[in-house]
């Protein structure tokens, strides 16, 4: 008992307190032999692991630095932002959606309210036309060929004859317009006139009935032959007189002839119109006994 009582000794019953109260931890990576510094206790070596530990924290956290830029420098990248989701994005989605629309939209009124105002030119003329004749008393012959009256004319020619003449002879009761034009020079031998179609030819010479009568030339619809054609409109064939209120004043009242004429192509140089009789029984030619019209268009 006395052997067991001096095994316990004066630390307690456990005999292995003073073995685990001497023991010291070796630090890996630390070499030398136990002098000095194992001799100033636990303190002394409790410390400088400690130390050792708060050293290699210290280079931890100075190499994390040097390789991390701090949010306030100069090289510091925002992260870029996420595309946005949710229901910001069918937002945006629908908005585009509706601007196409939108645009589609308004491309389809514009193509439709050009088609119905009929100021386009006609590419091709057809078989059958609309001509008109129409002029102040005293000023020139205009003569318009439609595809359709709403349409914008395909041939628009200016005669220097003057209107008034123009009726003497249809009093005749037979009335043919020539127009010859001249074929472009670099052209003269490939018989095409220079590519250019007949009916767009600029400057023409103008006869009525084998009397020459000056020149006629093409132009484009004007606004005053505008108002004279918006005004015969219902008009399918006949002839009158529109009074100037309705042309928008200026020279007087407009004389005018409106039939449906036969378009027939005798070659690239060669075109003619005939006006077109509704009664073939009547007892004379042309509308209602009235005078035979027939245009010529040639290139010589």
């Amino acid at each position: 008992m006395r052997a067991i009582a001096a095994a316990k000794g004066p630390h307690g019953n456990d005999p292995m307190s003073s073995s685990r109260r001497h023991f010291r931890w070796p630090v890996l990576g630390k070499s030398g032999s136990r002098g000095a510094g194992a001799a100033s206790g636990d303190e002394g070596y409790v410390r400088g692991s400690e130390a050792e530990e708060e050293e290699e924290e210290d280079e931890r956290a100075m190499a994390f630095s040097s390789a991390c830029p701090s949010f306030h420098s100069e090289d510091f990248v925002s992260p870029p932002k996420k595309p946005v989701t949710g229901t910001a994005a069918p937002a945006q989605e629908k908005q585009q959606q509706r601007r196409k629309v939108r645009t589609a939209v308004a491309r389809l009124r514009s193509a439709l309210s050009a088609a119905v105002s009929g100021r386009r030119r006609q590419v091709g003329l057809g078989a059958r036309l609309t001509g008109t004749l129409y002029g102040h008393r005293r000023g020139h012959v205009h003569l318009a060929f439609q595809t359709d009256p709403r349409a914008c004319p395909a041939l628009l020619l200016e005669l220097a004859a003057p209107t008034g003449g123009l009726v003497r002879e249809m009093a005749s009761g037979l009335v043919r317009i020539a127009l010859e034009c001249e074929r472009a020079k670099a052209a003269t031998g490939g018989g095409d006139g220079g590519g250019r179609k007949l009916v767009e030819e600029t400057v023409w010479r103008a006869y009525v009935n084998g009397k020459s009568c000056g020149y006629a030339v093409r132009r484009e619809c004007g606004a005053a032959d505008w108002r004279v054609l918006r005004a015969l409109e219902p008009v399918s064939m006949g002839a009158g007189v529109i009074p100037a209120a309705s042309c928008g004043g200026g020279e007087g009242d407009v004389m005018y002839m409106r039939a449906r004429f036969e378009r027939v192509v005798g070659s690239r140089d060669s075109e003619a119109f005939y006006m077109m009789n509704p009664d073939s029984s009547s007892s004379g030619s042309g509308i209602n006994g009235g005078p035979e019209l027939s245009v010529y268009l040639l290139r010589v």
